[in-house]
Parts: C-alpha cells; sequence; structure tokens
C-alpha cells in the first residue's frame, strides 16, 4: 500500500520544473567530485565554510553552494519537488528541523552511518540531537542550534520588583509592562512564528501540540491540544494581545518587527533569537543605534508558563541532511563532518551570530566575547523544545496558524478545540487549509 506521505510528494514532483531543471546526475563530468549542499540564506557563512572544507578535501572534492529561499516553508517546497523526482544534485541540505520527519519518513534522506551518527551527537546539545532524530534514530547531522531568550531593557526594569536572574512568568512581564506603560515584543503574525509561540506556551505548560505522532498512519496522530497545557497557552496568547503591552501591529508582528520595538525603546522585554544581539552591536558601531541602546540589552530565560515548571524555550536551527539519490553520499557525510567541525561552528557563532550545536563552544574566549549571554543561550538550549515532530508537520502548524490568528482573538478553551478538528479534518483531507 502506498504510504500518504509519499503519495503527496511524489505528486509534487510533477512541478519540478517550476524550481528550476534538474541537474545532471554526474555524467561526463572529470575531475573530483562536485559536492552542492543546499543551504539556507545566511550573510556568507555556509559559503565561506564550503571553501574551507574543500580547501580541508585537498582534492579530493569540492563543495559548492546552492541558496533555497528565504522562507522555510519555500525551502521545504523546493526540495520536497526535487527529492521526490530523485535528484541526484542534492547532496548536502541545510534543513529547518520541522521538516526532517517528512523527509526521512518519504525515504528522502541517506541513512547515517552509525559510527557518524555517534560522533555527530557526542557533546551536542539535547535539544539539538532531538531535533535531529527521528523514530528513535539519528537521520540528520546537527549543524547549530538556535533558541528564544527573554531580552529586557535593564534600565526599564528598574523599581519593577523583579530579579531578572531569577525565571518570571509571562504574567509577571505583561504586568510589568503595563506598569511602565511599555509593549512585550513577541510574534503575533501569520506564520511560521506563530507555531513556534504556541508550541514553546504549550511545552513550557508541560503538555504537546502532538503525544504520539503516528508515522505510519495520519488518522492515528493523537493531539494534546484539548488538555490544560493547550488552554494556558492560549491564555497567555490572548492576555498579551489584548493588553496594552501589545504593540498596534502586534497581529503582524514578526521577529525583525519585534527587534525594531526593542531598539526603540517602545518595548521593554521581547522574545526572540539571539541574532538581536549582533544586529543591535553593529548597527551601534554604524551609528544607526545609539550606543547606549545594546549596553542596556539584558537576557534571561525564557519566560515560564506557570510559577512552578520551567519554561521549554523554542528550538530552531539546522541540521545537515545528505540526500538519497547523491551519486556520492559516502563524500557527502565526510563534508558534513568538516562543515560541522566546533572550529567551524565557533566561526558561525561569531561571524554569522547563528549559536553552535556543539555545547563545548560556548566556553571558547571569542564566542563569549562576541555573546556574553552565551552561557544563558547554552541553558535555553537545553531546556528547548522542538516543534511538533512529525510526518505531517506542515498540515499541523498551517492548522495553529489559522486558528490562533489573530491572538486577541483566540478563546483558550474553544480554539483549541477548533484546532484539534481542523487537524484531523486536515490529515483526513476533509479540510484545505
Amino acid at each position: 500500500m502506498r504510504r500518504p506521505w509519499r503519495s503527496r510528494l511524489a505528486a509534487a514532483a510533477l512541478a519540478v520544473v517550476a524550481v528550476g531543471g534538474l541537474a545532471a546526475c554526474g555524467s561526463g563530468q572529470s575531475g573530483p567530485p562536485v559536492l552542492t549542499w543546499y543551504t539556507n540564506p545566511d550573510s556568507g557563512g555556509q559559503a565561506e565554510i564550503a571553501k574551507r572544507c574543500t580547501e580541508v578535501a585537498n582534492g579530493r572534492y569540492s563543495i559548492a553552494v546552492s541558496v533555497l529561499p528565504r522562507e522555510a516553508a519555500g525551502q521545504r517546497e523546493q526540495l520536497v519537488r526535487r527529492l521526490a523526482a530523485n535528484d541526484s544534485s542534492i547532496d548536502i541540505m541545510s534543513l529547518d528541523p520541522p521538516f526532517i520527519a517528512e523527509l526521512s519518513e518519504a525515504k528522502l534522506l541517506a541513512p547515517v552511518p552509525p559510527e557518524l551518527a555517534a560522533r555527530a551527537t557526542e557533546g551536542i546539545v539535547e535539544s539539538a540531537v532531538k531535533g535531529a532524530s527521528w523514530r528513535g534514530q539519528v537521520v540528520t547531522v546537527p549543524f547549530w542550534a538556535n533558541t528564544q531568550l527573554l531580552w529586557y531593557r535593564k534600565s526599564m526594569v528598574e523599581g519593577t520588583g523583579l530579579d531578572m536572574s531569577k525565571p518570571v512568568t509571562w504574567d509577571q512581564l505583561i504586568q510589568a509592562a503595563e506598569a511602565k506603560g511599555k509593549q512585550i515584543a513577541a510574534q503575533g503574525a501569520r506564520a511560521e512564528s506563530l507555531t513556534v509561540w504556541f508550541n514553546a506556551l504549550i511545552s513550557s505548560a508541560g503538555g504537546a501540540v502532538i503525544t504520539n505522532p503516528s508515522p505510519d498512519d495520519p488518522a492515528g496522530v493523537q493531539l494534546g491540544l484539548n488538555d490544560p497545557p493547550a488552554v494556558a497557552a492560549g491564555e497567555v496568547m490572548q492576555k498579551l494581545a489584548t493588553s496594552s503591552a501589545a504593540g498596534p501591529t502586534f497581529s503582524t508582528e514578526d521577529e525583525d518587527a519585534g527587534a525594531t520595538a526593542f531598539e526603540s525603546g517602545d518595548a521593554m522585554f521581547m522574545v526572540n533569537w539571539p541574532f538581536v544581539w549582533p544586529r543591535a552591536t553593529s548597527a551601534a558601531e554604524e551609528g544607526t543605534l545609539d550606543k547606549s541602546v545594546p549596553q542596556d540589552y539584558g537576557a534571561a530565560l525564557y519566560p515560564q508558563v506557570e510559577p512552578n515548571l520551567p519554561s521549554a524555550p523554542p528550538y530552531g536551527g539546522i541540521n545537515l541532511g545528505v540526500g538519497a539519490f547523491s551519486a556520492h553520499t559516502d563524500l557527502a557525510f565526510e563534508a558534513t563532518e568538516c562543515i560541522t567541525s566546533a572550529e567551524n561552528q565557533k566561526y558561525y557563532f561569531v561571524e554569522n551570530g547563528n549559536p553552535a550545536a556543539l555545547e563545548s563552544v560556548y566556553t571558547d574566549p571569542e564566542v563569549i566575547e562576541a555573546f556574553p549571554m552565551a552561557p544563558i543561550i547554552l541553558q535555553s538550549l537545553n531546556q528547548a523544545a522542538p516543534r511538533p515532530q512529525t510526518a505531517y508537520y506542515s498540515e499541523v502548524s498551517g492548522s495553529i496558524q489559522r486558528e490562533y490568528h489573530p491572538p486577541s482573538g483566540v478563546d483558550p478553551q474553544g480554539t483549541a478545540a477548533a484546532t484539534a478538528v481542523l487537524i484531523q479534518e486536515v490529515l483526513a483531507k476533509k479540510e484545505l487549509l
């Protein structure tokens, strides 16, 4: 019997021409193999690492970089279409963790050799190991890991009674921001960032969007959306969005908009990824932001939903997958070890602002100089929770975005129940997103 996710991916292959013709399979090539690494857009760090690893290969192979679309959904679409058409030009892929289960389940990833899996996960933060795995097996190689912190303006927190060296709750933040007439920058836009926020909230409340991924049968997927943690998550979203701590454009606010509100001083708190730190320091160096602003930045662990439960911050980053149809899988896996070396993870952290998956990097003096909050990032990564791991992630995330937007319209219990119904109907092909 044909599996539903495989049928879907095979159908997508019919549209492969829309994303460009397939590369040649390698016939007629002379000289060392050229490995193509499909990367997410960045500030040039992956291209530099590809150059470094080409030099280290000493003529055995070279690595060419092909940049994917900016949005994660666009990256997934292009890779799925090409892989479903058995594209042999895809050697290495920079993969957003939520899409790994889908590609693995559809047999579009080359199996990671057991000895490499052991080496690739040694000393790696726990959340990155979880995010690189599916069905209890390591199916991708952890490259860099990401997480959201609670950022605060030190000068504005003074007088609120909050001790930012200790865990704080969303309720405490909302109360403090309202008292100061300031905002809390969070991601209220209808986008993947909304799913990231909701998943962090339900995980922090002790629950999960999916309690049983049921990889073989979409009808068997079990949801935790009718459980108390889902209601608690919705309460936080609705409370913030309807409070004076939400900015006037909260329902369209993404990570960049939040960073801007924080830089301007409109927001005294912000949940966001570590990129906001080099963004602020670079702007201060260039003279487009007052130098006193980044000096006023403080960083703490992601806020708690319940006072007695540790928060489960968002987990993100990039893992490396090897295409199932690559003509050079052995060399591609060899290249992933070079790409993810401690030296290259440190470089990518310091120069591109993308945190390492390898714990030992966080004690490097150059890393701490560039990111004084590196110990908090590491602690956050070890508490972080991946987004729902399922072969049907796109359907799950799309349903959450539809029902939980705008956050001001969330009915904690009703929205959770409606989302559960929508996900089930979408998986049963009774409803379209």
